[in-house]
């Protein structure tokens, strides 16, 4: 798990310090609302489409190689950014820079399912899910701010940390490699037809966990576009990624002993009420009224984080052990698609009308998964081994 953690926090960092400035680097170029919106759109799209592919790649590579190629082509474009701002070019490398990232989370989430057993699962995914929103709380709120009064040289300088993920990343991978072959090892005729129906039941928490980071993945790819005031802006992040970093881990140990499905439906409900607030807030353009503001992108973090840890918990308690690969690509196309969908909405909604009414959109948007929050079977509370 140290090794896991340090990984996982190496990768994100460089990650989340991009989240928000690649677009505005793409902005600095010359490029629109919808351009900008179009750079994180492509880095979820490849993420996703790397996602698909990482579960084979494992089998048939290994966890060393996997893990080493990916940390490499997320910490490698960075560095590549600062010879052009020219849309194009931030776009090849937002879509390499998905590749690596998509590697870094199905193989994290993986991890955590083939190191921890399921009665401690939750606690686990909450310090996995603390080790990806820590760098997020620090590096997403003060990267647009550490971009226009440091330079953009300082953000890229940072965007490349996951290169010094690759040491953890091959420590991790030796005990993963020389873990007995179980029987999700071993191929069988069934395959196919294991695969079909392990994903039936992961719809359910991958479009619930959709509907929260189409409103994450807005937020932050435009908040320093959406506002006016660079303060606000930051108070914003801060308190975005801080409430979804402190909801993440809190909500682990709350899934354990409680079970998920009590908390679905209240947040998702956070979710519209905070998407609702910050759109008043930016409702008149030049003017950003902070109290909603801020009350609006905490509220947001709030669900944001929480919803991240239920529905990993959910994946992995609706699949057998053999299907934990699955469960984790799954859960992480639902994350990534939602923060590309959010990223990509809310930039062409903005260009042909405004920010406020494209956040309104994702509010509407999230609300329409509240019926999933109330559906399926009750969570179930996992045993803690005795004696």
């Amino acid at each position: 798990m140290p090794a896991l953690l340090l990984l996982t926090a190496t990768g994100f960092s460089g990650f989340a310090v991009l989240l928000p400035t690649a677009p505005l680097w793409a902005v600095h170029g010359g490029a629109d609302a919808a351009g900008a919106g179009s750079v994180n759109a492509v880095l979820m799209l490849c993420t996703v489409l790397a996602q698909s592919l990482v579960p084979t790649a494992i089998r048939r590579l290994g966890w060393r190689t996997t893990l080493v190629c990916g940390m490499v082509l997320l910490g490698v474009p960075p560095l590549l950014h600062l010879l052009t701002a020219q849309l194009g070019v931030v776009l090849a490398l937002a879509a390499v820079r998905g590749l690596g990232f998509g590697v870094l989370t199905v193989c994290g989430a993986g991890a955590v399912a083939e190191l921890v057993e399921p009665a401690r699962r939750g606690q686990a995914i909450g310090a996995y899910g603390l080790a990806i929103a820590g760098p997020q709380f620090i590096l997403v709120s003060t990267a647009p701010w550490a971009a226009q009064n440091l330079g953009f040289e300082v953000v890229f300088a940072i965007g490349a940390l996951p290169l010094l993920g690759v040491a953890p990343a091959l420590r991790l991978a030796r005990r993963l490699d020389a873990r007995p072959a179980g029987p999700e090892d071993v191929p069988h005729r069934d395959a196919v037809r294991d695969k079909r129906s392990a994903y039936l039941p992961l719809l359910r928490p991958m479009l619930l966990l959709l509907g929260v980071t189409t409103a994450g993945g807005a937020l932050i790819t435009f908040a320093p576009q959406m506002s006016d005031d660079p303060t606000a802006t930051l108070g914003g992040l801060l308190l975005l990624t801080g409430t979804a970093a402190f909801s993440r881990w809190r909500f682990g140990a709350l899934a354990d002993r409680y079970g998920t499905r009590p908390f679905h439906w209240p947040l998702v409900i956070v979710t519209a009420v905070g998407l609702t607030l910050t759109a008043w807030a930016v409702t008149t353009p030049g003017t950003t009224d902070l109290v909603p503001l801020l009350t609006g992108m905490a509220l947001v973090g709030v669900s944001y984080g929480g919803l991240q840890n239920l529905t990993l918990v959910d994946a992995f308690a609706a699949v057998d052990s053999r299907s934990s690969g699955i469960a984790s690509a799954v859960w992480n196309v639902g994350f990534d698609a939602g923060t590309g969908v959010g990223a990509l909405l809310v930039g062409y909604l903005a260009t042909g009308a405004s920010f406020s009414v494209a956040l309104m959109a994702m509010a509407v948007l999230s609300l329409a998964t509240l019926p999933l929050a109330f559906a399926g079977r009750r969570g179930a509370v996992p045993r803690r081994p005795t004696g």
